[in-house]
Formats: C-alpha cells, sequence, structure tokens
C-alpha cells in the first residue's frame, strides 16, 4: 500500500488532471472540425498517452528507490507531452481559431510557430532541470553560427521558402513559369517548391533559386479573374484587305461557343507585320484554365481557319521557292463534274425545289458554294436580317434554338445530313425565326438570294411553288412547338398563302 501510495505521489502531480482534461478536449475538437487532419491528431494523441504512460513507468522505477533513472524518465515523457499539447494547439490556432476570423497565414508559418515554441519548452526544460539558461544560450549560438556556416545554401532554401509564403509571391495552385518549364504549384516546402507540368512532370524547385531569379506567375492579375492570353499566329495573301481578315476573324469566334475562352476581354486580331510577301496577324484571346492550353490553342485554330475559308480568305506561307504543279485539264473537269451531280443529287432531296428542272437544278448547282463550321460555331442568330441564305447540310450535325434567358436555350430540332435551313430568310427577307449552332463539326452547302434569284427571273411560276412549302414548313415548326409543349412560342395566326406568295414577289422584283 505504501509502495503504490508513493507512485502516485511520484506520477500525479496538481496539475496532471488539467493537463489531461486540455489534451483530451483538445483532441475532441480537432476531430470534430478537422476531418481531413484526422490521422495527425489521432497520431499526436497517442504520443500524448505513450508520454503520458512513460511517466507512469518512472514512477514505478521512482519507488523501487532508482531516483536518478526514474527522473531522466519523468522528463523524457514530461518533455514528450510538452511536445504533444504544443502541436495539438498549433493545429486548433491555425487550422480552425484563426480561419474562422478569416486570416489563413501560410502553412509554413505554422510550421515555425510550432517548431519555436518546441525549442522555447526545451529550453524551459532543461533550466528547470538545473542548468544555467545564460550558458546554454551562448553555447547555442556558437552551435548556431557554426550550423549556419555549413548549411547556406539549406538555411536559404528554408528562408526562400519562409519569405515566398509571407508576401504571397506565389501561392499553391498558381501556375508560373521558370525558364522554359511552366507547371501548376501543388506545394510550397521548407526546402523546395513542387510544380505539376502539364507533362504528368512534378519539378522541385530549390527555394532559394525562385528567390534569386525571375519567374513568371502566369494569368495572375491584380482584382481580376486567373485568365491568361495566348497568341495563334496565320499569314494571308497581301491583296486580302486587313480589315476584311479581322472583320471576318472577329466576327466568327465572338459568335462561336468555345470552352475556356474567356469573353472578356473579347478575343480580337491584329496585324502585326507585312514582310516576305504576306500579311503576319495574330490571333489573340484569354484563356481560363491554363492546364487545357493545347486543346484550347487547337480549338481556336479550327474555327480560324472554317471562319477564313467561309471569306475565301486563303492562308499563305513565307513566300520561299514555289513549284508550280499543272494538273490536266481532263482531270479537273472530271471531279468538277462529279462535284456537280452530288450537288444536283443534294438538291433534288430538298422538297423546296422539288417542282424545278434538271436544267434549272444544274444551274442552281452551280451557284452552291461549300461551307465549314467547327463545333460551336453559331451559323445563325435569331433576328438576323442582314445576309440571306439557304444552308443544305453535307454532314454533322446542327442544333436549331430558341434562346431562353431562364433555361440558356430551349432545343427545337437536330439537323442532320440532307436536312435544310434559313429557307424563310433566303425568299422573304425576313429576320431569323431562330438561332442554329453547329453541334458537331458541319459542312454545309450554302446557297445565296442572286443565284436563287436568277432562276425565278427566268420561270416567275416558281414562287407560287415554293410559297406552298414555306407554309407546309410553317405549319412543321408550329406542330413541332406545341410537341414540345412550348405552344407559347406558336404564332396564333399566320400570313394567308397570297400574302406569303406577295412577299417572296416584292423581295425578288418579280
Amino acid at each position: 500500500m505504501v509502495y503504490w501510495q508513493h507512485v502516485m505521489e511520484f506520477f500525479w502531480r496538481e496539475e496532471s488532471l488539467l493537463l489531461l482534461v486540455f489534451a483530451l478536449l483538445l483532441g475532441a475538437v480537432l476531430l470534430r472540425f478537422l476531418r481531413e487532419s484526422r490521422s495527425s491528431v489521432t497520431n499526436t494523441l497517442l504520443f500524448f498517452l505513450a508520454c503520458w504512460a512513460i511517466q507512469f513507468l518512472s514512477s514505478l522505477v521512482h519507488a523501487l528507490e532508482f531516483t536518478l533513472i526514474a527522473n531522466v524518465f519523468y522528463e523524457i515523457g514530461l518533455i514528450g507531452t510538452g511536445v504533444a499539447l504544443i502541436r495539438l494547439f498549433g493545429l486548433l490556432l491555425f487550422r480552425i481559431v484563426l480561419p474562422r476570423m478569416r486570416v489563413n497565414p501560410p502553412r509554413i508559418a505554422e510550421d515555425f510557430f510550432v517548431i519555436l515554441c518546441y525549442v522555447v519548452w526545451f529550453l524551459v526544460r532543461l533550466s528547470h532541470a538545473g542548468l544555467d539558461l545564460g550558458s546554454i544560450l551562448a553555447t547555442s549560438a556558437v552551435i548556431t553560427a557554426v550550423i549556419a556556416f555549413a548549411m547556406q545554401d539549406t538555411l536559404g532554401n528554408i528562408l526562400g521558402g519562409l519569405a515566398l509564403q509571407l508576401d504571397n509571391s506565389i501561392e499553391i495552385g498558381d501556375w508560373i513559369k521558370v525558364d522554359d518549364i511552366s507547371g501548376r504549384v501543388v506545394d510550397i516546402r521548407w526546402r523546395s517548391t513542387l510544380v505539376e507540368t502539364r507533362n504528368w512532370e512534378t519539378v522541385v524547385f530549390p527555394n532559394s533559386q525562385l528567390m534569386k531569379n525571375k519567374f513568371l506567375v502566369l494569368g495572375r492579375r491584380a482584382d481580376q479573374p486567373v485568365q491568361w492570353r495566348r497568341w495563334i499566329w496565320f499569314n494571308t495573301d497581301l491583296e486580302v484587305s486587313p480589315a476584311k481578315v479581322i472583320g471576318a476573324v472577329e466576327t466568327a469566334l465572338s459568335r462561336a461557343e468555345i470552352a475556356h475562352v474567356a469573353q472578356q476581354p473579347a478575343p480580337n486580331c491584329v496585324l502585326m507585320e507585312i514582310d516576305r510577301g504576306c500579311a503576319r496577324y495574330a490571333l489573340r484571346y484569354w484563356l481560363t484554365d491554363l492546364a487545357v492550353d493545347d486543346p484550347t490553342d487547337s480549338a481556336m485554330r479550327r474555327h480560324l481557319h472554317a471562319a477564313l475559308a467561309r471569306a475565301d480568305i486563303r492562308l499563305t506561307v513565307e513566300e520561299q521557292s514555289v513549284h508550280y504543279v499543272k494538273y490536266n485539264e481532263k482531270r479537273a473537269e472530271a471531279l468538277h463534274q462529279r462535284e456537280l451531280a452530288l450537288r444536283h443529287k443534294t438538291l433534288r432531296r430538298i422538297a423546296l425545289f422539288a417542282q424545278l428542272t434538271d436544267a434549272e437544278l444544274q444551274t442552281l448547282a452551280e451557284h452552291l458554294k461549300y461551307v465549314s463550321y467547327v463545333s460551336g460555331d453559331v451559323i445563325a442568330r435569331q433576328g438576323e436580317a442582314s445576309e440571306h441564305w439557304l444552308f443544305i447540310i453535307i454532314r454533322g450535325e446542327a442544333e436549331v434554338f430558341l434562346p431562353d434567358l431562364r433555361a440558356g436555350r430551349r432545343v427545337l430540332n437536330v439537323l442532320t445530313e440532307g436536312d435544310f435551313f434559313g429557307e424563310m430568310s433566303l425568299l422573304t427577307g425576313s429576320p431569323r425565326v431562330a438561332s442554329v449552332i453547329a453541334r458537331t463539326d458541319l459542312e454545309c452547302y450554302r446557297l445565296d438570294k442572286e443565284s436563287f434569284e436568277e432562276i425565278l427571273r427566268a420561270r416567275p411560276a416558281i414562287a407560287e411553288e415554293v410559297t406552298n412549302v414555306l407554309m407546309v414548313r410553317q405549319e412543321e415548326l408550329d406542330a413541332a412547338l406545341n410537341s414540345m409543349g412550348q405552344a407559347d412560342l406558336v404564332q396564333e395566326q399566320h400570313p394567308p398563302r397570297t400574302e406569303v406568295l406577295a412577299i417572296v414577289k416584292r423581295f425578288f422584283g418579280l
């Protein structure tokens, strides 16, 4: 009985209950609010209990009158429990209290605070053990100087990492470029900064290197969203007016829906240089997701190429040596006739031209223009009345929709190979009743008003036949809207056939 009383007197002190309760409360709070750090909290609590057990074992040894050994083990256990409490308090302060006060210091500041508390606690215990604190500090200063001289590079990296985080030069998640390496910052450690590149490589930069040399933080600007300007270069013939090139490119891109491209600032095209027989332009846009730079560049080039092709603007290269190859005239004529036959066959399937003769269809086939669009290109926009074109789809899919402020858009129909759209605009000059966007990469034949006017003037009776088709198409549109539960978009009363016929004749001057 006396033995156990002696054990408890050595082990259980006045502050023991307070420390135990404090540690358990800290652990409970941290386990409740720090789900991502539960393993670290659990390990710290286990370390605390292990040190507590060491103190208890030292009391058993002390009861056996091994005083020196018991005191050494008790001091080790006490230092360990202090380390555990400092760690738990650091987690509480930096992971819960400060964030709730809207203060988010860098992680390295937490480490610095905790390590400083460790050192102070260790010196306090040494002083309590009877060592002169002044001599300890003097000796520590000498040792520190020797270590600092021997570890200049390492200390430079540590101080560099601390400075990078404290002045917010870079933050985790930033995209940086150092020399020819660019990537996203995933961690800033004491010695180094880890950067993941787009090639699935992790580059380790010593912090001292980042502090001594210049590096770029991509896409960051004060009080602005993260976006990075990209450049797409291309050349055109000098005979093409720069105003035409810039207008065609900027108009097409303003109507297109391209992922990861910022709306503001809008993409723009500028003439950069006139040299070596061509005009050199740059298409500039702002990238919102820096991880997909090359795929977005590719998408922009596809839209650029399609826009220039629709405007009959040919891309060129710098003049060097040019070799001309003359095609066999018979082969060229055969290819032309094959293309005309394909166009004639396509036109024959269109209800709008069902009453035309073969000769009239042949005339139309000569006037058809091949155009291509990239997925996301807006081909026609509701309410536009400047371009009176009919489109016939050769390959791909197009989506007919009505803009909707609440739902974004109401899809009316999906058009595929052989379908056509734009007949009302072509024949009456009326504004577009719906918008059309390329759902996939799209190839079309385009027919303009002037080409069809030639057929109508030669045989005005065609106007009555196409008017019948227009009335049928309007009824089909109304039926489609009703079937989709969008009867509110159906016009209550359409103009009679005679009035539509009069509009067609007036539009073509018949």
